[in-house]
């Protein structure tokens, strides 16, 4: 297979890792290029987004991770780019439209520290070779030595490393080859170390990743670990994949469990991300959340207006006079909306949340929670 071909098979086989796959705005959803490339956003400090190109540097694996299509036993067509060939295809494809870095991720190719070392060369090739200074995030593949590690936030702009499951327990039934403690929680707790504030490495962005059902975890679950790994660890996101029956073996409980209908294992992956935006953007804390009885996220509610309708004593809320911690309470309102309330209202008093640009199905919901 030439190059071109063989990023072809690559970037498609990316796919299974959906990081960055769901987004509250048309910006920040993944798409493809015309040519078939996996094109993600990238916020920009500056505002607005910048895109990145998305590609495995290998979709062979020693691993047998049996939610995988990529997992050793399986029978797909392999192939390999090499540090120079993926720097020198990606510099190409840098000079003929506008992006701004890679994601570069990839499977197990022999051992851990193998692949990062192929990983780190391919930044380092970008970054000393082609001077390039944009954005690159690279992934720690799970085992890695904490040399391996140091070295790729030594190149990297952000890099991450999937949990995939909340506790040993789940991640046992989804791999005989890996290690929870050894090989996911131990290199989280390094690169936590490493990029803490006034450390050495405190301005690489670090996040993470659950398979949500491909083992039989409830959200509750998800949610207790998504709490430590913003409060503990201090990562800056977390990141959720909806796993679909088919790709993996049939003896795991994501291909053994047909409960939710496809569209359902995405709604369930929604919520999830409306649970994660509610702690890191408005102010919930994770034992204020509501589950149903099985420990699972309402799947017809969105987790802000169970939350309120299970807190009648909250509201209404008057929207000239509340403090902002109170109006991000309010269904339909988001954190965009809440701060232009609170400077429009110090100018005139708002007579309805139509005074602010709410309207349609959004005020409705909000206007049965205010005054």
């Amino acid at each position: 297979m030439d190059t071109l071909a063989k990023l072809d098979l690559l970037s498609e086989d990316s796919r299974y890792d959906l990081a960055c796959a769901y987004a509250t705005t048309k910006y920040e959803h993944r798409r493809r290029g015309s040519d078939g490339k996996w094109l993600y956003p990238v916020p920009l400090s500056r505002g607005g987004y910048g895109i990145m190109l998305k590609t495995l540097l290998s979709n062979a694996c020693a691993n047998d991770c049996k939610y995988c299509p990529l997992r050793s036993e399986s029978n797909v067509r392999r192939c390999s780019l090499t540090p120079d060939e993926t720097a020198k295809i990606f510099m190409e494809y840098l000079r003929k439209r506008y992006l701004l870095g890679m994601f570069l991720s990839s499977g197990v190719i022999g051992t851990p520290d193998r692949t990062m070392e192929k990983l780190n060369a391919t930044a380092e090739i970008l970054r000393q070779k082609y001077k390039y200074r944009g954005y690159i995030h690279l992934k720690i593949i799970p085992g890695a030595s904490q040399a391996a590690i140091e070295e790729s936030m030594r190149l990297a702009s952000a890099v991450s490393l999937n949990i995939e499951t909340p506790g040993r327990k789940y991640f046992r039934k989804l791999s005989d080859s890996k290690d929870f403690d050894r090989d996911i929680v131990l290199p989280l707790k390094f690169i936590a170390g490493q990029t803490a504030k006034g450390q050495k490495f405190a301005k690489i962005k670090c996040t993470t990743q659950f398979i949500v059902g491909a083992s039989d975890e409830s959200d509750i679950e998800i949610v207790k670990y998504m709490d430590g790994i913003y409060n503990r660890l201090k990562f800056q996101r977390v990141y959720f994949s909806a796993y679909q029956p088919g790709l993996g073996k049939t003896d795991i409980p994501g291909e053994q469990n047909f409960q939710l209908s496809p569209d359902d294992r995405f709604t369930r992956e929604h919520r999830l991300y409306q649970t994660d935006f509610l702690m890191r953007c408005y102010g919930f804390k994770s034992e204020e959340l509501i589950f149903r009885e099985n420990g699972n996220l309402s799947l017809d509610m969105d987790p802000k207006e169970v939350w309120a309708v299970n807190h009648p004593e909250y509201f209404p809320v008057n929207i000239n006079t509340a403090a902002k911690e109170q109006l991000l309470r309010v269904p339909g309102l988001g954190p965009l909306t809440v701060n232009k309330i609170l400077k429009l209202r110090k100018i005139h008093r708002l007579r309805d949340l139509e005074d602010v640009g709410v309207k349609g199905k959004l005020r409705a919901k909000a206007s049965a929670y205010t005054i």
